[in-house]
């Protein structure tokens, strides 16, 4: 069983993120629970999920350990990342965190996803990108299949762009060789 949690300000589409990577496990076999917590404003305040991803019956949807906290700027690594086991993984936006704030004894793997989303002319694919290391860092699933869920969920809400697989390839391909 995979525990993750993927925090940021509200409107850097952290629901979002765990939404995807709930569907996409989801359409892939897996059992999924998803729990979102918002902050009290309604952009800039606050937002996380915590996600329990498993081959079989997952009995309870809360967790005191993650195994993968993807953070999204500096106040999610200051605030989750003692929620992370010891050998568990943080995934930082690297763009909007001090990584010298990080905790030195999990894996720590550096996006710097604002940037490269940016830089792919998709500034809103931050999150996507985040998801891509995720992805790449557990092995969950395997890099092309996940993208190819990315792009049916997406599509089924009408929203479907490039720009979403290449920032998730893009943050994928910065966890080769950690």
């Amino acid at each position: 069983m995979l525990s993750v949690i993927c925090a940021g300000f509200g409107g850097q589409g952290v629901l979002t993120a765990g939404l995807v990577l709930a569907n996409v496990s989801m359409a892939g076999g897996q059992q999924v629970t998803w729990v979102p917590a918002y902050g009290s404003e309604m952009r800039g305040g606050t937002a996380s999920c915590r996600l329990r991803i498993s081959d079989s019956e997952i009995l309870n949807p809360f967790f005191d350990m993650a195994d993968v906290l993807i953070a999204m700027n500096q106040e999610s690594v200051d605030t989750m990342q003692d929620m992370v086991a010891p050998d568990g993984s943080i995934i930082v936006n690297s763009t909007m965190v001090d990584m010298n704030t990080v905790r030195a004894e999990v894996r720590v793997i550096d996006v710097p996803a604002t940037a490269l989303s940016s830089e792919m002319g998709n500034p809103r694919g931050a999150n996507i990108a985040m998801l891509g290391a995720a992805i790449a860092a557990t092995g969950l699933f395997p890099v092309e299949s996940f993208a190819d869920g990315i792009d049916s969920y997406f599509d089924a809400k009408g929203r479907n762009t490039p720009l979403n697989r290449a920032c998730f390839l893009g943050g994928a391909s910065a966890v080769k060789g950690d």
